[in-house]
Parts: C-alpha cells; sequence; structure tokens
C-alpha cells in the first residue's frame, strides 16, 4: 500500500519515469510473494521479497532521485529490512542484513556529490515534504516493531517470573536471578510438614492415566490454596506425597499454629473429595518444628529443597502415623497445646534418633 502511494506521489512529481516506477515494482515483487506465500503456506517468500527490496529498491530510489537531501532521504526506510530480519531470522542472519544496510549508507554517503549533481528537479517545499514522510513514516514503523520486541520481552520476562516463582520462594528467586554459585541458608526455626494420600497406589492401578493426574491434580490444587492462604512455601511434591514449610525463607510469625490450621484443612479437603467420589482415600499427616538447610540445587532442573534432622522426623512422624491422622512432635505440642486439643501418642522408635514422644494433633480448641 505505502508502493502504491509513492508510486502516485513520484508520478506527479517526475512523471513517467524509472525513478516513479520503483515504488511500483516494490509493491508488484512484495505483492507477489505475499500470494504466493499464501499458496505456499511458506510466508519467508514474503519476508525474504520485503527485506530485499526495501533495503536496495529504496536505495535505487535514492539515487535515482538525487542526494540525500534532494531525494527526501528515502533511504531512511531501508532501516526497516534488518528490523524485519529481526523478527524473523536469528541475530547472525540479522546483521547480515544489517551489514548489507550499511554498505547502501556508505555507497550514498560517498558518493552523495555525484548524486547531487545528477538530482531530478524537484520544487523546495516538495523536497521538505518527502523528507518529513519518508523520516516520519519510516520511523513509526521502526517504533512499531521495537514497540513489539518490548512488549514481547516484558511478556516473556513476567512469564519466566510466574514460572520461576512456581519452583522457588520470591527471596531465593530474586538471589538466583542476581548471582551464580550455590545457595544454601541455615534457618533454625522451621516446621516441616509431610503429607501422604493413603489409597492413591491402589486407585493408581484401576484408574486410567487421565482419572489418575486429574485427581492428583484436584486434590494438590487444593493443598497449593492452603498454602496460599497460609503464607506457607512449597517445597515439592513426590508422587502422591506433598510437603510443604513454614519458616522459610524469612522468618514469620505464629509458624506452628499456620501449619497446624493447614494440616486440619488438608484433612478436610481430602474427606470432602472421599464423600464426592466415594473413593477410600485418607491422609496421613507428619509435623516436626527445628533447624533446617535450605538451598537450590542443580543446574538445568533446579529445586529449592530442605535438609536436616527436622525434615527426616516430620518424614518419619508421617510414615508412622495412622491413617486419617495428623502426627507431630513434642516440639510441636509445646507450640500448640493453650490452643489445640492434643492425644499423646507415647514413645515411638524414630529411625536415627531413637525415642521420641509423638502427639496427635486433634484440631482447635472451641474458644467459645
Amino acid at each position: 500500500m505505502a508502493g502504491l502511494v509513492w508510486t502516485a506521489m513520484y508520478y506527479m512529481t517526475f512523471g513517467f519515469t524509472v525513478t516513479a516506477m520503483l515504488p511500483m515494482i516494490f509493491t508488484v515483487l512484495v505483492g507477489s510473494a505475499i500470494v504466493i506465500s499464501h499458496y505456499t503456506k511458506n510466508h519467508y517468500w514474503a519476508v525474504y521479497a520485503q527485506i530485499i527490496c526495501i533495503i536496495y529498491i529504496t536505495a535505487f530510489i535514492q539515487w535515482g532521485i538525487g542526494g540525500v537531501f534532494d531525494s527526501g532521504f528515502v533511504m531512511a526506510w531501508a532501516f526497516c529490512g534488518p528490523i524485519i530480519a529481526l523478527t524473523f531470522f536469528s541475530l547472525r542472519q540479522s546483521t547480515v542484513w544489517f551489514g548489507l544496510y550499511l554498505v547502501n549508507i556508505f555507497i550514498t554517503v560517498y558518493f552523495n556529490d555525484y548524486f547531487t549533481a545528477h538530482a531530478l528537479p524537484v520544487k523546495e517545499n516538495i523536497k521538505i515534504l518527502f523528507f518529513v514522510m519518508n523520516l516520519g513514516v519510516s520511523s513509526t514503523v521502526v517504533f512499531i516493531f521495537a514497540r513489539y520486541f518490548v512488549a514481547n520481552t516484558l511478556k516473556e520476562r513476567e512469564l519466566a517470573n510466574r514460572l520461576l516463582l512456581n519452583i522457588l520462594p520470591e527471596g531465593i528467586a530474586k538471589t538466583l536471578k542476581s548471582k551464580s554459585g550455590t545457595i544454601a541458608e541455615h534457618h533454625e526455626n522451621v516446621c516441616v510438614l509431610f503429607a501422604d494420600i493413603v489409597g492413591f497406589t491402589e486407585y493408581s492401578s484401576t484408574a486410567t492415566p487421565e482419572e489418575l493426574v486429574s485427581k492428583l491434580d484436584d486434590i494438590f490444587k487444593k493443598f497449593d490454596g492452603l498454602v496460599s492462604k497460609y503464607k506457607l512455601e512449597k517445597i515439592k511434591t513426590i508422587g502422591d506425597a506433598y510437603m510443604l514449610a513454614a519458616g522459610i525463607p524469612s522468618l514469620t510469625e505464629n509458624c506452628p499454629e499456620r501449619v497446624a490450621d493447614t494440616a486440619i484443612e488438608m484433612h478436610e479437603v481430602v474427606e470432602k473429595i472421599q464423600r464426592n467420589s466415594q473413593s477410600s482415600f485418607k491422609i496421613r499427616i507428619g509435623i516436626h518444628c527445628g533447624p533446617v538447610v535450605a538451598g537450590v540445587i542443580g543446574h538445568s532442573k533446579f529445586a529449592y529443597d530442605l535438609w536436616g534432622d527436622t525434615v527426616n522426623v516430620a518424614s518419619r512422624l508421617e510414615a508412622s502415623s495412622e491413617e486419617g491422622k495428623i502426627h507431630v512432635s513434642e516440639a510441636l505440642q509445646k507450640n500448640l497445646k493453650d490452643k489445640y486439643n492434643l492425644q499423646r501418642r507415647g514413645e515411638i522408635d524414630i529411625k536415627g534418633k531413637g525415642l521420641m514422644e509423638t502427639y496427635y494433633l486433634l484440631g482447635r480448641r472451641n474458644t467459645n
């Protein structure tokens, strides 16, 4: 369309000349390439035609009319060629097209006196009009391309940030983006919860893959909602097991209570799903509080994880719990005993720790 407009303007200014017909040649070549691309389902016909024509035909037009100012700086349009190349090709290929554009700029500047001496007769006000139109419209096109690139970059960055925050805590994600190397931190008081869905292994042997993933996704999405509600950190899922923690990456208030409330509601979630689907699911939970080491491991598929006795004890409490129970350590019981109902289970043998006093969390006390 721009080629047709320029053809009309040049025809009225220069008459029926080769220079006036060059924009029409541009229109025919690019238009034909678009038609070919449409029928061959290969858009590169149009891309190559557009880049070649916009770099070379604009140069031929400028050289045919005269010097830089005499022509109204038609070559301002040529910069669109490398910009188009950036959209469709690699940086290396785009650099080649930019190099060809610079060659034409060099020829134009080096031989400008020759082109000026052989310039076509154009009134001064027409020269100014062409100069403003060429520079203004081409700059607008380049700005639209640049805006597209920036918008896409911001969109991709936002998506990458969201994905990173789905994997890592916000503070750790910021640290990972700002520095390289090992990220490891010691936290003195962290509450770790392990949950395992009892009966899911049996369910997986009879359910279809779609049913299996859909059911587990439904449960874990509700768990994720509780993590967000109580401002905890989801650490990972392993099969049908779910791990979360409170007090990392920064210490927060009422960690034991928030984890206890989460555990109680996790039970309610599974019980509701059990009633609605007539499944035999139950949940088994273990919770312990204490010091942990937290950090990021891996380079290609990194993960934020926790290590230490606290993690091991919480895992063993879950494994040794009864179905449908929340099994907690004495350390957690001391933090919860004033506001929650707990039932002493007695001493159990925790691998690596020996005999430990443990309790079952029954629920919050009625404050009415």
